[in-house]
């Protein structure tokens, strides 16, 4: 099985450790990955804003890296949501509309692939005792992610799971959102972090980058330095976080 991993931007810019944990995950279940170097991003950030050219440039150079794999696997569920859910709207009337569908059919967030197609087994050991798990917009919303994460993290021996108020609830990241709209931004993370905070957990697990950062940031702002924020891949493969 030839499979691309869809890096991202913000993981590669801002937080490789989860770029490597994928790439480890993917290749213990017998993958073949392929990681085209000069990937860039999805064009959600052009789309979300209105500039549907910048958009399509972007998704057609996703098409030509990624249009030969049996399957895209992003370890985020907004840039594989962008992928699946509105390539179809973007390539409509395009040239390359049929082989943009074929590629969002086969395109998959990280942990919907290991357990909905992988069937994947977790070997991985953590000192992390207890977490709480936020699910992001994107990944819930557009790709129905949500049991696939707890299914996995409830397999690693030691940890316990416990859930949040609202975990379902939006962060306030949103992309530009938290750019054009910081206030309220403010107001929806801080709620976010007062219901972490009420449940002590050691670390609070998540699937997309944007808002760990988000989530992250606030938390030390209100003099969280505690709760750990990290990305599910990395809590799976035991790897370091920040690399």
């Amino acid at each position: 099985m030839r499979v691309g991993l869809f890096v991202t931007c913000l993981v590669d810019l801002m937080r490789p450790s989860i770029g490597f944990a994928a790439l480890q995950l993917l290749e213990s279940a017998g993958c073949e990955v392929v990681v085209p170097d000069k990937q860039t991003c999805c064009g959600q950030p052009g789309y979300n804003s209105g500039d549907r050219a910048s958009a399509l440039a972007l998704a057609r150079k996703v098409l030509a890296e990624f249009g030969d794999c049996d399957y895209v696997v992003a370890p985020s569920g907004s840039c594989a949501g962008m992928i699946r859910t509105h390539y179809p709207d973007l390539f409509a009337g395009q040239p390359e509309r049929t082989r943009a569908n074929a590629l969002c059919a086969v395109t998959y967030e990280l942990t919907e692939f290991l357990v909905d197609v992988l069937k994947f087994k977790v070997i991985s050991k953590t000192p992390i005792k207890t977490i709480t798990y936020h699910d992001s917009c994107s990944g819930l919303r557009e790709l129905g992610v949500k049991t696939q994460p707890r299914t996995l993290l409830a397999k690693i021996d030691g940890i316990t799971l416990k859930e949040m108020d609202e975990c379902e609830t939006c962060c306030g990241f949103g992309g530009t959102f938290a750019v054009k709209y910081g206030d309220i931004s403010t107001h929806i993370a801080d709620r976010k972090c007062e219901n972490i905070a009420k449940i002590g957990a050691d670390a609070v697990v998540l699937g997309d980058l944007g808002c760990m950062l988000n989530i992250e940031g606030r938390l030390r702002r209100r003099g969280d330095e505690r709760t750990q924020v990290l990305h599910v891949a990395e809590v799976l493969a035991g790897v370091e976080p920040g690399g």
